[in-house]
């Protein structure tokens, strides 16, 4: 069976239950992964790099059926691309003994590490959240910082479970309560449900309330022309994250002739680009 997981607690803390894998557990939690939302078609492209390698993109919704289009269209890519390493997001759950299995548990990360090894190619995770969460210390004081991450981690939590709005502050009050240790230097800031909202109203005066934050706040390339100064400054923060330690790890492999084959969500898959020069 899934198991639901913030990705900020699981990066952080793992040995401690996420805020969603505590409320999952709780009586009449009324998660419905069945809300999750319809996935949109996939993307791909590849760059070709200055060395002789290339970076390959393959982009995915978060699905945990077999019977989705992507996944065949993920196996066509690997055919297609060739790779010598694949790269996916969010922890190593291992595998399965199937396809439809890993997928069921699994997930898209749990599907590339499939393919990977029917094709004897070397994985390696993508993201690395405590390194992003370093990086963003050093932009943002910590009122944002615990902000941006708690809003990002609720949208991902509603998407993942189509929790509703009482569920979600209920699950909120228990990620807050924990907060210290998932968000390291913020315990002074945000520490109830209320601060939160007064924080949220502080940054934020003209949008929803905060369980409602859209998905595409989080998406840094779409927030960047934002009216909203406060995501402007965070976005940017992540796309100088991702473009310094991200975007320079593979084009490092690339340019040492390896054809790298990237799966991730498609909400963060940089613009296409044919051609990358050597830096």
């Amino acid at each position: 069976m899934k198991t639901i997981a913030l990705l900020l607690a699981v990066a952080l803390l793992p040995a401690t239950p996420s805020f969603a894998q505590t409320l999952a557990a709780a009586p009449g939690s009324g998660l419905a992964l069945s809300l999750r939302p319809t996935p949109l078609v996939p993307a791909s492209h590849t760059r070709s790099v200055a060395g002789g390698g290339s970076i390959t993109y393959f982009g995915t919704v978060c699905s945990h059926d077999a019977a989705d289009a992507q996944f065949a269209q993920m196996r066509q890519v690997f055919a297609a691309s060739r790779p010598t390493v694949v790269f996916y997001q969010n922890p190593d759950g291992g595998l399965d003994s199937t396809e439809a299995a890993t997928i069921a548990r699994l997930g898209e990360a749990g599907y590339a590490r499939f393919l990977a090894r029917q094709y004897q190619v070397p994985t390696e995770r993508l993201d690395d959240p405590l390194a992003e969460y370093a990086f963003l210390q050093t932009k943002l004081d910590p009122e944002r910082l615990k902000l941006y991450y708690l809003l990002r981690e609720t949208q991902r939590f509603q998407a993942r479970t189509g929790a509703s709005a009482a569920l979600t502050k209920r699950a909120m009050r228990q990620f807050l309560a924990n907060s210290p240790q998932f968000l390291p230097g913020t315990a002074q800031v945000i520490r109830t449900e209320a601060e939160l909202a007064a924080a949220y109203r502080r940054y934020c005066p003209a949008s929803p309330q905060w369980w409602q934050a859209p998905a595409d706040w989080f998406i840094p390339q779409a927030a960047a022309n934002s009216d909203n100064a406060f995501l402007r400054e965070v976005n940017a923060a992540v796309l100088a994250y991702r473009e310094q330690q991200v975007q320079g790890k593979l084009l490092a492999r690339a340019q040492a002739g390896e054809r790298v084959l990237v799966v991730m969500s498609r909400a963060e898959l940089p613009a296409s680009t044919p051609t990358l020069a050597r830096n």
